[in-house]
């Protein structure tokens, strides 16, 4: 009996927080904390970016870490798709060298940034002063075959080169085996990093994690 209790217990745990993580709508604004997210080029492109043909994956560009997004976060679970307008084409247009693709931009305004209360090209500013805050250690920058490496050495090397960033304000996510990407938590002033327990659940954990190389 106590051991369904238990089970019972984590169960009902684990549907609360993928309910939470799942939140829909909220109030433009009002949130916690943002949530910087730096995808793994190379590892998307081996995938499913070459099979859609991504402008990202063209081999000119040697694309490594890029800006998946500035996410309104709270303690618990995320607000999402705030409002249903887009951002408009001079908006996007100024996040050329910011996102991987304008496409990835316009998806990102709608989701998060509607939630950001911010305007759109405010929006996008915040999201550079963001990316601008976070230096790439150097070996993950000059990276030039295939590799391998754990979840905890990148998050060293990340606290390494970034002042104040500590393993529990960010997160190094993993898809079969691979680096998918890195997220780290910001301040909603963006002043400093701040710790995330959620945020830092999601992080894979044991074994080896596969660094795919540009092509």
């Amino acid at each position: 009996m106590r051991l369904g209790r238990a089970v019972l217990t984590a169960v009902l745990a684990l549907s609360s927080f993928a309910a939470a993580a799942q939140e829909r709508g909220g109030t433009p604004g009002t949130f916690d904390f943002y949530v910087l997210a730096l995808s793994w080029s190379p590892e998307y492109c081996a995938g499913i970016g070459q099979e859609r043909g991504s402008p990202q994956c063209d081999p000119a560009r040697h694309l490594r870490f890029v800006t998946h997004g500035l996410w309104p976060q709270n303690e618990r679970g995320y607000p999402s798709s705030c409002d249903s307008r887009g951002a408009p084409p001079a908006a996007i247009a100024e996040t050329g060298d910011l996102y991987p693709d304008q496409g990835l931009a316009q998806h990102e305004w709608r989701t998060h940034g509607t939630c950001s209360g911010l305007a759109p090209a405010a929006y996008f500013r915040t999201v550079r002063e963001a990316r601008d805050k976070v230096a790439i250690p150097e070996p993950l920058t000059d990276l030039s075959r295939d590799g391998q490496t754990t979840a905890a050495s990148i998050e060293r090397a990340f606290g390494a080169v970034n002042p104040g960033l500590r393993p529990e304000m960010m997160s190094v996510t993993c898809r079969r085996g691979a680096l998918q990407e890195v997220r780290i938590c910001l301040e909603k002033d963006l002043r400093g990093f701040r710790a995330c327990p959620e945020i830092d659940r999601q992080a894979c954990r044991f074994g080896p994690i596969r660094v795919t190389a540009p092509r």
